[in-house]
Order: C-alpha cells, then sequence, then structure tokens
C-alpha cells in the first residue's frame, strides 16, 4: 500500500508491552502529529482524537466491520458470524438476538440480583485478610452474573477467563500474544460448537435464545457457535476492568471516595468517569469502505484505520484536565464503549454490575488502600489489572 507522505508517520509500536502498559504517552504524542497518523508496525492508518474517533464509529456506511475488527486477517476470519463483525441489516438482526436482554427494562429485573450478588462478594471479600482487587472483587461478580445470563454450561465454565482474554489478544495485530491466543481461541469455539450441537445451554438464557433464533430461521443455524459467545468475551474482561481499575483509582484519591459514600447518587457519573480515565477497551479497527476524507486527510477505499478509544478518551481538546480523575465531571459521552451501531450492546450489564459494586463498598468501607505494587495486565486490546492488592477498611458500623 502506498501511503501519502504527507500523512505523518509514528515509528514507535504501540503493541509492544512497555507501550501496553503505559499507552498514555503514545496517545498523546499520536494526538499532536494530526487527525490521522500512519502505524508502519501494523501496517494501519490510526485516529486518536476525540471527534476523528466518534466521526468514524458514527459513520459506520463509510468505516465498515463485516471485514472485521481486528488488526490481523485470521482473526477477522475466525470474527464472521458475530455481532461485531457485521454490517447493517445482518447486524441488526443478530442483534436483535441478543439485545432485548440488555434493554434498560430488562436490565431493571435484574438489578436486585445483581446488586445481592455484589453485597455477596463484598462480604466474602471483607473477611479476608488479603484481598486481591482484581481476583476477589472485580471478577469475582461478573462471573456469578454472566454465565448463567449467557446459559454457559457448568463444565466450561473454569475456562471462561483464560478464553476471554484470549479472545481479545487474538484481535491484536500478529504479534507474539495474537499467535500464542489462537489454541485458547481455538478450544473456546469448538466447545461452543459442542454445546450448540447438544443443545446444553441453560433454559431461559441468551444461548436458548440464539438456538430459538435458528430453530425459526431468523438466524443461520452456522452463526450459532458464534453468537454463543459473543457477549460472554466483552461481559467479562471490560466489567473485570471497569471494577479493578474504579478500585485502584479510588485508592489513589480517597477524598473522592469519601464523597462516593457522602453521597452514592454521585456513583453512576463515577463509573463513566472511570471508564474514561482508564478504558477497558484500548481500540479497534474498521475498514473503509470507500475513498473518504477523516479530520481533512484522504483514506483511500479499502484501508484499515484504527480507532483508538482510549486515545480519545484523555484528548485534551474534548476534556478539561484529561489526565485527572474527577467523579464529578460530566464524562457521560466517554467513548470507552465504543459509539454508534456498533457501541457495546453489554454496557448496561457493565454499568450495573460496577455500580452495584461500589454500591456495596460504599456501605462497608471506610477506606480502600493499597498494599503492595499493582500488576497490569498485558493484552493487546484490553487495558485492566491483573493484581491489585487491597486492604478494605470496614467503616464504624461494620467493625461493630
Amino acid at each position: 500500500m502506498t501511503v501519502d507522505s504527507s500523512v505523518p508517520r509514528y515509528r514507535q509500536n504501540i503493541y509492544e508491552v512497555d507501550a501496553i502498559v503505559d499507552p498514555y504517552p503514545h496517545y498523546q504524542r499520536l494526538r499532536a502529529l494530526g487527525p490521522v497518523v500512519w502505524l508502519p508496525h501494523q501496517r494501519v492508518y490510526a485516529v486518536s482524537r476525540y471527534a476523528d474517533c466518534k466521526a468514524v464509529l458514527l459513520d459506520d456506511e463509510s468505516f465498515v466491520s463485516g471485514d472485521g475488527v481486528s488488526l490481523n486477517p485470521v482473526a477477522n476470519r475466525l470474527g464472521r458470524g458475530t455481532t461485531l463483525n457485521s454490517d447493517a441489516d445482518d447486524h441488526a438482526t443478530k442483534r436483535s438476538v441478543l439485545a432485548h436482554r440488555m434493554t434498560p427494562k430488562a436490565l431493571r429485573k435484574m438489578t436486585t440480583t445483581v446488586e445481592e450478588a455484589a453485597d455477596g462478594v463484598v462480604a466474602r471479600a471483607m473477611s479476608m485478610l488479603d484481598v486481591d482487587g482484581v481476583e476477589d472483587l472485580a471478577t469475582a461478580l461478573p462471573l456469578s452474573v454472566v454465565p448463567d445470563l449467557v446459559g454457559w454450561p457448568e463444565d466450561g465454565r473454569d475456562d471462561l477467563l483464560r478464553w476471554a482474554g484470549a479472545t481479545f489478544d487474538a484481535m491484536g495485530p500478529i504479534n507474539c500474544r495474537s499467535v500464542g491466543a489462537a489454541k485458547a481461541v481455538a478450544e473456546m469455539m469448538t466447545f461452543a460448537h459442542r454445546v450448540v450441537k447438544n443443545r446444553s445451554v441453560l433454559d431461559g438464557s441468551m444461548g436458548h435464545d440464539v438456538l430459538a433464533a435458528a430453530d425459526e430461521g431468523t438466524i443461520d443455524p452456522k452463526a450459532c457457535p458464534a453468537l454463543m459467545v459473543d457477549y460472554m468475551a466483552p461481559s467479562l474482561d471490560t466489567t473485570i476492568g471497569a471494577i479493578s481499575s474504579a478500585l485502584y483509582l479510588f485508592s489513589q484519591h480517597p477524598e473522592q471516595w469519601q464523597a462516593v459514600r457522602a453521597d452514592p447518587t454521585l456513583i453512576p457519573g463515577a463509573v463513566n468517569e472511570v471508564v474514561r480515565f482508564e478504558s477497558p477497551l484500548r481500540a479497534f479497527s474498521r475498514k473503509a469502505a470507500r475513498d473518504v476524507d477523516v479530520g481533512g486527510v484522504p483514506i483511500p477505499r479499502g484501508s484499515r484505520l484504527l480507532v483508538i478509544y482510549a486515545s480519545a478518551n484523555r484528548d485534551a481538546a474534548e476534556w478539561d484536565r484529561p489526565d485527572s480523575f474527577d467523579i464529578t465531571r460530566d464524562a457521560a459521552r466517554q467513548l470507552g464503549f465504543g459509539s454508534g451501531v456498533h457501541g457495546c450492546a453489554g454496557q448496561g450489564l457493565a454499568r450495573l454490575e460496577t455500580r452495584s459494586m461500589l454500591q456495596a463498598l460504599a456501605r462497608r468501607v471506610e477506606r480502600i488502600e493499597l498494599t503492595g505494587e499493582p500488576k497490569w495486565a498485558v493484552n493487546n486490546i484490553i487495558h485492566r489489572l491483573e493484581r491489585l492488592p487491597l486492604e478494605l477498611v470496614p467503616s464504624r458500623g461494620e467493625q461493630a
């Protein structure tokens, strides 16, 4: 591919380990270079400014997902059949099979169940001397909710986190992580095929809806395995990322934790600010369906364009003090869950789980204190903590 020499190049590899662990200096340099930057290592255009990212995400006719949203052709081929890798009527049909379970009305019916699960998770964590915020809190809640919602049989749940992480790693560029993830992704798809063949999904679940839609002719039966895993990985890792980041950020900003405890109505806005500040998803790509301009830069038809959500959420042209965590700001327009027709369908559930966890903690915990060095996971797509040693200091009522 011949790239216009006027398009600036960014020659550092944003998928190196150091850049994955601390991406924000790279994002700042990308934004400074221009509205569109060429990444030689991945041979893709990248947009990193808020306005340009949102414009691309909202223009689903010029920038399509049907040819995949990954940075390598193998993952794009394997992702065919999912809602993520589909467009127009095909996307709407597949999404309709599952999305009715993620409507505000449906989620309201789940609220009590999720809140009770969050209370139980927090109670167990507070009985422990050493708490890992990732394993004991951020992971425990989604694992108690999502597999039942999707309808995943009990015998396949031990591998869900490993498979979910591998699914996202495989969607990066061709590197050691995406190649290394291939075996786990193949395992997950093999299991999904077996679940569909044996019809071993839980009654009344998303998986049950998928099989019913195939029986009714709404979708091709061959799409069932892909749709079975469609919501599983995103509903786990993004929520784990949001909850663990919230715990870490409140440990570093105790005054904001006290504000939340004093006024729990701040929690929904705090969830948006957490997602803005530490976006669980780094970036996905789109393919240009026609010659098109982005920020005045011509993008040739057939080009792949990387939309860096996490950079958009730190753009000083959009946000006042973007590198400051502030739960009182209006962060509702953050792009951490994407935007447009491909906006994360599971974001309502992710918000509910994160909100429920913070509410449960606010009732019981005076302070969230870091007791060791946190460790960030290394994943091509997901931005989340891998380890977060904490002490949950109980409030006076809990101590009594």
